[in-house]
């Protein structure tokens, strides 16, 4: 049974913890995906059987978590995770972001870096929201302007994905890939070369663009976005692995 914790913003965000040793662990998913996921139990078990911490935990609108999807933002769920971060887990931790998590963590190490022992982005997606919007049509940009929102289809649900306008201008304040980016933890990158989602290309913007003195970006051939095969997973473990050796 997952706990809850109440954020200062006045949400309510389920999690599972994991005591154990530090430094611990933190994912952080993708957009509408949910503390279920294949990668967050995979890292749980992981973490378990190292005796590590580690927490995953539901954005507000996602999961078991109080509130709707569509009226959260990229900003909303990064008050979510630092929240999380400063509530529930002690000393640096490593964040693994998944997908829009990647843009989460980014976030959080620019805001928190003391808390950062290390992090590890699989697909990571800083600033889709300008992608997303760069890629519509004339038609679909009047209909999000408009109504406010604009329906599309996705692989990974029966139900449209929704996407808000104050999705699209809230994405546009949190960029990370606008202004000077300074890491001073372990970064590692990982991405699948068929991912549909995230293109090699943008990975490699976001490398280049990263001001690291300890970065690398892997990628797997034939991997696709969800980068939960058993070769991947075991990727993304030896990768915590090396990064941040359990105390």
């Amino acid at each position: 049974m997952s706990a809850h914790l109440d954020t200062p913003q006045g949400r309510r965000i389920a999690y599972d913890l994991t005591e154990g040793a530090g430094p611990g662990v933190v994912f952080l998913g993708g957009f509408r995906s949910d503390k279920e996921g294949s990668k967050a139990l995979h890292l749980e078990a992981w973490a378990r059987a190292q005796g590590r911490a580690f927490l995953r935990f539901d954005y507000s609108g996602h999961g078991q978590s109080s509130g709707r999807f569509e009226e959260g933002c990229i900003g909303d769920w990064a008050e979510d995770a630092a929240a999380a971060l400063t509530a529930l887990t002690e000393g640096p931790q490593v964040l693994v972001g998944s997908s829009m998590g990647g843009w989460i963590a980014l976030l959080l190490a620019r805001q928190m870096p003391e808390r950062l022992a290390g992090l590890v982005g699989i697909a990571s997606a800083p600033d889709f929201t300008a992608r997303f919007l760069a890629g519509l049509s004339e038609a679909e940009r009047a209909t999000l302007v408009e109504t406010g929102r604009l329906e599309q289809p996705s692989d990974y649900s029966p139900e449209p994905y929704v996407f808000t306008r104050r999705l699209i201008e809230d994405g546009a304040r949190q960029a990370v890939l606008t202004a000077p980016l300074r890491l001073d933890m372990p970064v590692r990158l990982l991405q699948g070369t068929a991912d549909a989602e995230v293109p090699v290309a943008a990975q490699l913007a976001l490398f280049e663009h990263l001001d690291a003195a300890d970065a690398r970006l892997t990628l797997v051939k034939g991997a696709d976005h969800r980068f939960s095969s058993p070769a991947c997973l075991a990727l993304l473990t030896a990768t915590l692995d090396e990064i941040a050796p359990r105390a």
